[in-house]
């Protein structure tokens, strides 16, 4: 399974690994919103994805804003990999929904 969510830490962690693509869509939206529910909140695990789809994309863009708007903690856990900074900066995008830009050190070691 592409999206795993670990609830066993809190907050969980989800964990996306290889291809994150339309067919994990369903998965990705229903455990970001389990992870915006009340109370509850997670760190999202990029380090064993090798790529995100436009739908996945979006999806945490989504929940970026959701999060935000509800007080709800959710962050990047650890590292992004590289092979998924570069199609997003060559896609247009200045930064990874959950980095915040303005920080001197970005928590994804840098990514965007």
């Amino acid at each position: 399974m592409a999206v795993k969510f670990d609830r066993s830490e809190g907050p969980g962690v989800i964990r996306l690994e290889g291809e994150i693509g339309i067919a994990d869509a369903a998965r990705l939206k229903a455990v970001l919103l389990e992870a915006l529910g009340p109370g509850a909140g997670a760190r999202i695990a990029l380090e064993m994805a090798s790529s995100l789809d436009v739908t996945a994309v979006q999806l945490l863009w989504a929940a970026e804003r959701a999060a935000q708007a509800s007080g709800t903690l959710l962050t990047i856990e650890g590292t992004v990999p590289e092979k998924l900074c570069n199609p997003l900066r060559e896609a247009g995008f200045e930064r990874l929904p959950f980095v915040d830009h303005r920080d001197a050190e970005p928590a994804n070691g840098g990514c965007l």
